[in-house]
């Protein structure tokens, strides 16, 4: 073989290989993305890992990929909605047979949700809605209902007060702005407060689901508000992280100031059983098995539901610790 022939070679492997790694995805099996072997092949745009209870439904629809036999290419989108429209592309090109993912932001998908329409691939929403006008752009969403999820957190609230009439002043730490669950939670929980006026929402800012930037949020309030009497988190990372911000300051959570949180997951419950935390209302983030039984029957044509929602719980302090060894996330 000429040098001339070999290096061709050598630069037609190295081609190869930068494309694999410029469409960021990666298979369920561990294996390159490419040949699925006749199986179901699933593109699945995940937000990111900004908390445990992300990093539980990244593990559960992982899991059920491998127990159903599917072909997971997967993406995690480092909470950029950019990152996740480079993928659902690179799926497109890839030709798999159905494309779910859990959209960053609720706005800006309807130009790649038509590229995916157009190249007759399915698309299912999970965990996270859109808010296009054209819903035929994806053939269903799965997920919880963000908006019940703060009306929950609200009468929970509501319940707390009852009888009392001296102002109750609320710090809101609010998730990702523009995201489904941040716009809902938010509107959910001040539909229910808001016919009571000693309910005061004294101030409300994003501290973008993680533990860190929850921590530093709740610092700020702190400084900034003479008198906190609850704390509302759209997570319970940010929750956590407050928590260690309150006591720093010299402040008993779950007392000084009530804290109301999101998800239900295991840390959060052991915050609850040792009093920090007052009441989580959870959000299942175990949609592997549902998922993978929509990819199927949508890839075969079959009709389903436009909206499934999941089965979910409000979980107290005194049910917090008989609860905690079951948590499975």
């Amino acid at each position: 073989m000429s040098k001339r022939a070999a290096a061709a070679l050598v630069a037609g492997a190295m081609a190869v290989v930068l494309t694999g790694c410029a469409s960021g995805g990666s298979s369920s099996d561990g294996k390159a993305d490419g040949g699925s072997g006749g199986k179901l092949v699933v593109g699945f745009s995940q937000v990111g890992a900004e908390s445990g209870w992300r990093t539980a439904n990244t593990k559960s629809v992982q899991d059920a990929a491998k127990k159903a036999g599917v072909t997971l290419k997967f993406s995690d989108a480092q909470q950029k909605q950019e990152n996740q429209i480079k993928a659902i592309r690179s799926f497109i090109q890839q030709k798999v047979d159905v494309i779910a993912f859990s959209p960053v932001v609720e706005s800006g998908w309807d130009t790649v949700l038509k590229e995916a329409k157009d190249a007759h691939i399915p698309v299912v929403l999970t965990d996270r809605a859109v808010d296009s006008k054209d819903e035929s752009l994806y053939a269903t969403f799965l997920g919880s209902d963000f908006v019940e999820e703060g009306k929950k957190a609200g009468d929970w609230l509501t319940k707390e007060y009852t009888g009392k009439t001296d102002p109750v002043n609320i710090v809101e730490l609010q998730g990702t702005t523009g995201s489904a669950p941040a716009n809902d939670r938010k509107s959910g929980f001040a539909d229910v407060i808001k016919g009571d006026p000693k309910f005061k929402v004294v101030a409300s800012q994003t501290g973008d689901f993680t533990r860190a930037k929850g921590k530093e949020v709740m610092q700020a309030f702190l400084k900034s508000q003479p008198k906190i009497d609850v704390l509302y988190a759209h997570n319970d990372d940010m929750a956590l992280g407050a928590i260690q911000a309150i006591e720093e300051a010299g402040k008993k959570p779950g007392t000084d100031i009530k804290i109301i949180s999101v998800d239900g997951v295991k840390d959060a419950f052991t915050a609850m059983s040792e009093g920090k935390i007052n009441v989580d209302v959870e959000c299942n983030p175990l949609l592997g098995d549902q998922l993978m039984e929509l990819v199927k029957k949508v890839k075969a044509g079959e009709q389903v539901p436009r909206r499934i929602k999941t089965e979910e719980g409000v979980f107290t302090q005194d049910q917090a610790a008989a609860a905690l060894p079951s948590r499975q996330y």
